[in-house]
């Protein structure tokens, strides 16, 4: 091999390979909007006028769950990926086709299974023999909202077919790059309960949704209610388009102007980097995170609280904000150890102990 070594320590090299960077000509620019694109009351409440229909034709299907429903408002909001987690019959899939009735934008389902393969999601090349040509045919991966229901069920290799879509937006067969559509959302979910025939999702894929939800069985009044509504054999409610994906591209513009204070910005990174090891002496967690969260969490944490302030009306970011959507955000985000495993801590608890510890501005 012709390859140059870099030279010692403390001597200079005529190599450009090897000259000391200029690190504030790399150092990125901060991204700050001036006082005239903030957004303003007024903004924030016409270009939100459309959450409430939204809210009221989902809860025409979907009985209670409204943690849920808020949640997935934000994803949509905010252009990240969901993983919704809880035992069958809890309407996680009904809450995410309903979701998908509701806004004007193309629509796929797909049920994972272990016999899938990667090309059943993204497409592949098919050869034409009229003309001896290969062709390339699009997977049902090419709409706005992907439903991937049970998505630990499939193996690895179909799991790490969508790695590149939810990251970069794109999709790659043979040697073409295609773009996918815009708004692109993958809504996915998994059973906790079954561990026979299925999966682990990889910490890279992990990583790569917004926020992780836990779907939480309904209080008695939500249960009767269902009761009330669903006990028919009759055709289910189906939800109406109320909301088109140009109304949510100027919703976008405009949670994006949302203020940010600076204390609220540092206690965003305060947040993030108090999970990762070694932990803040105060927090008494050594030895009990194993991996903390990457700094996708605390983009996530950023545009997930102005999501929050935008929902409620508001041009700007509170702390509780923050905290509100802390846990989803991080749940997925941050390992415990063995130790922590044998005295029952979860990373829910380390997150809970984090957001009670540290002073909120």
């Amino acid at each position: 091999m012709n390859q140059k070594a870099a030279p010692p320590p403390g001597e200079q090299s005529l190599d450009p390979r090897y000259q000391p960077a200029d690190v504030d000509a790399v150092r990125p620019v901060p991204v700050e909007f001036d006082p005239g694109m903030r957004a303003g009351r007024e903004t924030v409440m016409a270009k939100s006028a459309w959450i409430r229909p939204l809210q009221q034709e989902m809860a025409r299907v979907i009985v209670g769950q409204r943690y849920v429903l808020e949640r997935l408002l934000i994803a949509l909001l905010t252009n990240g990926h969901v993983l919704m987690e809880g035992v069958p019959g809890l309407a996680k899939t009904l809450a995410l086709k309903t979701l998908a009735s509701c806004v004007a934008v193309h629509f796929k389902r797909l049920q994972f299974t272990p016999d899938m393969l990667p090309a059943d999601i993204v497409g592949t090349m098919i050869y034409n023999p009229q003309d001896g040509a290969f062709r390339t045919k699009q997977g049902p991966i090419f709409s706005n909202l992907i439903l991937a229901d049970e998505i630990n069920r499939a193996p690895a290799k179909v799991q790490s077919a969508l790695l590149e879509a939810m990251q970069e937006r794109q999709v790659t067969i043979g040697d073409e790059t295609y773009p996918l559509p815009d708004p692109f959302l993958v809504l996915a979910t998994q059973n906790p309960l079954e561990q026979e025939g299925t999966y682990p999702l990889p910490e890279a894929q992990i990583d790569r949704f917004m926020m992780k939800v836990i779907v939480n069985y309904p209080s008695r009044q939500e249960e009767r209610a269902i009761l009330d509504a669903m006990s028919t054999t009759g055709p289910m409610v189906v939800a109406r388009p109320v909301v088109s994906a140009a109304q949510i591209e100027d919703a976008r513009h405009v949670v994006n102007t949302i203020y940010i204070d600076d204390k609220v910005r540092n206690y965003i990174v305060d947040l993030v980097i108090a999970t990762r090891p070694p932990n803040p002496p105060a927090l008494k967690l050594d030895g009990y995170v194993q991996n903390g969260a990457s700094p996708r969490a605390t983009i996530a944490l950023t545009l997930g609280a102005r999501a929050m302030a935008f929902i409620q009306g508001r041009h700007f970011v509170i702390p509780q904000d923050v905290k509100a959507i802390a846990i989803d955000v991080l749940r997925h985000r941050v390992s415990v150890t063995y130790e922590a495993e044998a005295e029952n801590i979860s990373s829910e608890n380390v997150i809970e102990k984090i957001l009670n510890t540290l002073p909120v501005p």
